[in-house]
């Protein structure tokens, strides 16, 4: 992997919140509406995740490549009650690592630009995206493949590095996807060495799915609406301090003003 960088070199971005320079081109917008699409996505997962858990974890497992679901099937290979395992390890493979290509192409298309936007959410973020971005430019290949053992690391700043220096689309997703696909075996494994106990365990975690989903709900939701309302009182303070203070015709204010 190049050490030079697209985002190196690029003009300073005149909206730092936007990752591209200058006028968007069809490829920014597409790329960066699948972004926003991405982050609707997961926000929707948070509460659903456990709801489907509740249903059924090879339904988890299909939909999301969830690992409390490989767990749980690794457990069910033991009973023989999972003869497809191997079917439903390959599915979650591809559904965790279904997001990485767009990640992948946005560094192409806007080098440490993404990296950027990234780091600027807070300081932790920053940091974390530090980590990500030397971890990326010293390991290079390598650094895509261990990402995914990593805690803590934000792999999605690994691959935009490992997009922005060039890096072939065939091997990156060769390497992504074996590494998925081993991680995922981990979680099997896991669950077929713990056996019952691991089945016990998630059942229970299964019976107050309904519950923490709707928690995780009120969570997202209660805090977005005060912020939503505590806004709107907020603009609409300011603009009647502003109608309170602009001159009304009539007035010798107005008046003057129109000479």
């Amino acid at each position: 992997m190049s050490d030079e960088t697209p985002g190196a070199t690029a003009a300073p971005r005149a909206q730092p919140h936007l990752p591209w320079s200058g006028e968007p081109t069809r490829a920014d917008k597409w790329c960066w509406g699948l972004i926003a699409a991405m982050g609707i996505y997961g926000l929707a997962m948070i509460p659903l995740r456990p709801y489907l858990l509740g249903l059924s974890t090879t339904l988890l497992a299909l939909v999301t490549g969830s690992s409390i679901a490989l767990v749980d099937i690794g457990a069910g290979i033991r009973d023989g009650s999972q003869p497809w395992w191997w079917a439903l390890l390959l599915v979650a493979t591809l559904q965790v690592a279904k997001f990485d290509a767009i990640y992948f192409w946005a560094g192409r298309l806007w080098g440490h630009g993404l990296i950027e936007v990234m780091a600027g959410r807070s300081k932790r973020a920053a940091r974390g995206t530090a980590r990500a971005v030397a971890i990326a430019e010293r390991w290079a290949i390598p650094g895509v493949f261990v990402s995914w053992f990593l805690p803590f690391i934000p792999t999605a700043a690994i691959i935009v590095v490992a997009g922005a220096a060039k890096m072939r689309w065939r091997t990156f997703l060769a390497v992504d996807l074996l590494a998925a696909l081993l991680n995922r075996a981990v979680y099997l494994y896991l669950g077929y060495a713990i056996g019952e106990p691991a089945k016990r365990l998630i059942d229970e975690i299964a019976r107050w799915s309904t519950y923490i989903s709707i928690a995780l709900i009120v969570v997202i939701v209660v805090p977005s609406v005060i912020r939503s309302s505590t806004e709107a009182a907020r603009q609409a303070r300011a603009e009647a301090d502003g109608a309170a203070a602009s001159p009304v015709a009539g007035t010798p204010a107005a008046d003057d003003e129109r000479g």
